[in-house]
């Protein structure tokens, strides 16, 4: 039996953060380097790891988070391997390298704790979404885990006059220097999504990236305030 499970067994850590699988966070935790997690996400781990959900510093930069009752994160400090995993959703692993990422909270798994974030509200949406689209921006040396409902694709917007459109329900995360606008489309609800209300698009434009994942469930997608 042991020989027949032999390659589901973790492979050697290389990385602070790696896939084991494709729907699987392995983090190597070292004391001194804490990681902030989505709450509910711990699977399993080894070595003495500690937890503090919520904790008092993610109160208070979270205060403005979408649920508006705090951010949904726990403290994990310690030493030893931990894995992560959000319902079986694709786990997506960045080295942000001092670049920085603009996130939606329902796709945010875990980041290393000493990374600079904060909540804010996206410019150009509020006429389209009551108080507009609210997404956590996370910048610095250091890695961040999304989660996809399915495998993602990473849109390069190539900075050009073109457009790109996504709809809100299938977005992910993005450049953060992108331009931000949204779009009603007339007729265009049975084509686009499943999302509830009028059709509407977001609209990137500008040099950067954004990632898009196959699902369009706007059930436990990005809320709108307002």
């Amino acid at each position: 039996m042991t020989q027949q499970l032999a390659g589901y067994v973790p492979a050697p850590v290389t990385a602070r953060m790696e896939n084991h699988g494709s729907h699987m966070l392995k983090v190597a935790l070292q004391t001194g380097h804490d990681l902030l997690a989505r709450v509910g996400s711990m699977v399993a781990y080894e070595g003495f790891i500690q937890y503090e959900p919520n904790p008092p510093a993610v109160r208070q930069i979270a205060r403005d988070w979408l649920t508006g009752e705090g951010a949904p994160l726990m403290k994990c400090s310690g030493d030893g391997l931990l894995y992560l995993a959000d319902y079986g959703a694709d786990v997506v692993v960045i080295n942000l390298n001092g670049d920085a990422i603009s996130v939606n909270a329902t796709n945010l798994l875990a980041f290393d704790a000493h990374l600079t974030w904060g909540v804010e509200r996206v410019k150009g949406l509020a006429k389209f979404a009551g108080q507009g689209l609210w997404n956590t921006k996370i910048s610095g040396q250091g890695w961040v885990a999304l989660t996809s409902r399915g495998e993602p694709i990473v849109v390069d917007c190539g900075g050009g006059e073109d457009e790109t459109y996504v709809d809100p329900d299938a977005l992910v995360a993005w450049s953060p220097n992108l331009k931000v606008k949204g779009k009603r489309s007339f007729k265009a609800q049975s084509l686009i999504g499943r999302g509830s209300g009028e059709a509407f698009q977001i609209a990137f434009s500008g040099q950067g990236i954004v990632v898009v994942q196959p699902s369009e469930d706007s059930t436990d997608r990005i809320r709108f305030r307002g």
